[in-house]
């Protein structure tokens, strides 16, 4: 594996190196020493896919308020997407900055999404179907999001017509960061 930093602080772009032969390939898309060795979390307490039957579908940005630590890996199994990490941490040197990989299923490289980053998709074929690894269990009640085309986060999704998203994910409104901020210190200071 090849781990390398992307632009949000301590998100990874973790690309598989294949070993093929006339049966197909194999490779390794995890390892405890050099996951910590690049400090990426190495527990995982949950695990999900989703499929998108169709191309332009949008997920996200979706988020954890604390006290959840949910972090995540993301890898494409079938089709392609454009994936974007939108860094929500107040103390990082990347707060409310956006980064984007494109995931797909030849390369099968993975991201790692800490705690506290937005994370969002928009598929690029029909048919696309995602497997996330978490380092947290999801809480429904600790569940956010933020709009993923609020024009403050300045993101350019590649597919601006026919998509598709959920009446939760498009009912987010425009980013407050006064009260998004106000909500985090509540929501820390209260936490067990």
């Amino acid at each position: 594996m090849q781990i390398a930093a992307l632009g949000i602080h301590e998100s990874f772009l973790v690309k598989i190196e294949r070993s093929d032969d006339t049966r197909g390939f194999f490779a390794r898309t995890f390892c405890v020493r050099e996951f910590l060795e690049a400090g990426i979390p190495t527990e995982t307490a949950q695990a999900s896919i989703s499929f998108s039957a169709r191309r332009g579908t949008v997920r996200g940005l979706h988020f954890q308020w604390p006290p959840s630590r949910e972090g995540k890996l993301v890898r494409c199994l079938r089709g392609r997407l454009y994936d974007v990490l939108l860094d929500l941490r107040p103390a990082s040197p990347t707060y409310l900055q956006h980064v984007s990989v494109d995931l797909d299923e030849e390369s099968r490289d993975a991201v790692f999404i800490p705690h506290g980053v937005a994370h969002g998709f928009q598929t690029l074929t029909d048919a696309t179907e995602v497997q996330y690894q978490m380092t947290d269990v999801y809480a429904p009640h600790l569940a956010a999001g933020v709009r993923w085309n609020d024009p403050q986060f300045a993101i350019s999704w590649p597919l601006k017509s026919n998509v598709v998203i959920s009446a939760r994910d498009a009912s987010y409104t425009d980013f407050d960061r006064h009260a998004f901020e106000s909500e985090l210190v509540l929501r820390v200071t209260s936490s067990p």
